[in-house]
């Protein structure tokens, strides 16, 4: 096998998502190449975002859904990190430098307290929650034809690429987050529907979930930071022209603009 060089797979991860550029699967040339390597590679990749003055700001957490997660074959999700850049300001998506753009609803956990550890509890989630945000994420798998294996999605960042949060915060208490029904439209046309129980039988067990993976590498949620939990629906692709209308049921819409 061709020796493991992390930190040159990483470089040319970083140059492909930078420049919207297609690239073939990390594991054609490392096909033994383990999840928790990906998880090295990622972990250096966004440090280049860093180096460029663009902070980690939240996480997302990816194959929240029981189909997908046997699909794959694990039987636990997988997840990325959120830069600073990635947030859109306003709901357009230029797509002119993505490469298979897609877009899915989701909830957006944010923290007002360190959440760690490998034994936390539901109770300890809403305890350390500001606020719960509705959110787009917009994922673009720089492989070829979207086709990839686990550790090459992990390196990959799971995909991450954009996401914007609505302008609404809610409490945790507001809602059962699990029982909100979304439906989302694509150019006045219904497209998917799904219910928050769809992440994980309840989306707080995905920051549960989050929590305990990111403790085997010693890492913690920190205060101020978002936690995407993961798609409520099958993720709808999109491109210029596109108008994304999302309803989540008694709560708020959120629209996204698809430009060049």
């Amino acid at each position: 096998m061709k020796r493991l060089d992390v930190k040159a797979i990483a470089e040319k991860i970083d140059y492909h998502q930078q420049n919207g550029i297609e690239m073939v699967k990390i594991t054609n040339e490392y096909p033994e190449l383990t999840v928790e390597e990906a998880y090295d590679i990622q972990k250096l990749t966004i440090q280049r975002y860093v180096e460029r003055n663009d902070p980690v700001i939240g996480w997302k957490m990816g194959l929240t859904s029981k189909a997908k997660q046997i699909s794959m074959g694990v039987d636990e999700p997988i997840y990325g990190r959120l830069t600073e850049s990635m947030e859109l300001r306003e709901p357009v998506l230029h797509v002119k430098d993505l490469i298979h753009p897609k877009v899915e609803p989701e909830f957006a956990f944010v923290m007002n307290k360190e959440l760690k550890g490998g034994n936390v509890k539901p109770r300890d989630v809403w305890a350390a929650a500001d606020g719960i945000y509705l959110a787009l994420e917009v994922i673009d798998s720089r492989y070829e034809n979207f086709k990839f294996t686990l550790p090459d999605v992990v390196a990959d960042n799971a995909s991450s690429t954009k996401f914007v949060l609505g302008s609404q915060v809610f409490s945790p208490s507001y809602t059962q987050w699990d029982q909100v029904k979304v439906t989302m439209h694509k150019n006045g046309e219904e497209v998917q529907s799904g219910y928050g129980k769809a992440v994980l039988e309840h989306p707080v067990h995905s920051v549960v979930e989050l929590t305990k993976m990111m403790n085997r590498d010693n890492l913690t949620i920190k205060p101020g930071m978002a936690v995407l939990v993961g798609g409520i629906t099958e993720a709808v692709s999109v491109e210029e022209g596109d108008i994304l209308n999302v309803e989540y049921e008694g709560l708020d819409t959120l629209n996204l603009a698809i430009n060049e």
